[in-house]
């Protein structure tokens, strides 16, 4: 069950430009933390009421530490960013549905840009499983922050917009390009990457795991602000909509029109 606290800021890094990681000590958020949930953090600024939601990057469970890593893209993540060790911050979690636990051997974790940080959470959780995983990272350029970090956990491969880095292309020129396979894929990154994804799985037959990206406002599905099309259908044929914050952000592929 979610919880709301005040925690400090116990590391905080500069990845890239305009990326940044954070690190706030939460013991019993950890422990409830799981890969492909998120977190709400709330602003010092008073007029910005709206919390941002930034997907869990790293869980540390013996530590008790809940690592984030986000890009700037406007004032709210801009103020997160002068955040340094010693701060503190409100923060509401662990949030949403994490990716689900399935009996698998191997695995594909892939992500696009700002969706590659909650993969490399899963890709330490599949291994810890004594599952072999493959990580492919897809960026516009160098650098490929996170990339050494995936090394530990899997065959990372790297995909760039305009190949300084790796393959040339997207993650699924690289995945086709390295004939990759595995039992499950896992995705998060844009809606089109995602969309890309859902096609490859059906065409492949391998089921997959998406992680939507969407403007977030409340964050537990009461402002009906992040919705995403299902195939279920009601009585009268209308289409359902799914809360990503609440009933995802992770659905199967199959599940959700996208």
């Amino acid at each position: 069950m979610a919880k709301k606290a005040r925690v400090p800021v116990v590391k905080t890094e500069r990845l890239a430009d305009g990326i940044f990681g954070l690190t706030v000590l939460e013991p019993e958020m950890a422990a409830l933390a799981k890969p492909g949930q998120f977190l709400s953090l709330y602003l010092e600024d008073k007029s910005r009421l709206l919390p941002r939601p930034i997907s869990i990057c790293g869980i540390d469970k013996e530590k008790g530490t809940l690592r984030m890593v986000f890009r700037v893209a406007g004032e709210g993540t801009r103020q997160l960013s002068w955040l340094k060790e010693g701060d503190f911050l409100e923060v509401l979690g662990p949030l949403g549905n994490g990716f689900y636990e399935t009996k698998i051997q191997s695995a594909i974790v892939i992500g696009g840009g700002i969706g590659i940080p909650p993969m490399l959470a899963l890709a330490k959780h599949l291994q810890e499983q004594g599952i072999q995983v493959t990580a492919v990272l897809g960026y516009r350029s160098e650098p490929a922050f996170l990339l050494p970090e995936f090394e530990a956990y899997a065959e990372a491969v790297a995909a760039t917009e305009d190949g300084s880095l790796g393959i040339a292309g997207n993650v699924l020129d690289a995945i086709r390009e390295k004939k990759l396979s595995a039992d499950m894929l896992f995705a998060c990154g844009p809606t089109p990457m995602l969309r890309g994804i859902k096609a490859f799985s059906e065409q492949s037959g391998i089921p997959a795991q998406l992680s939507l990206e969407e403007r977030m406002a409340c964050g537990i599905g009461a402002c009906l602000a992040c919705v995403c099309k299902t195939k279920e259908k009601d009585a009268h044929s209308e289409v359902h909509n799914r809360r990503i914050c609440k009933d995802g952000p992770v659905f199967y592929a199959q599940e959700i029109e996208l």
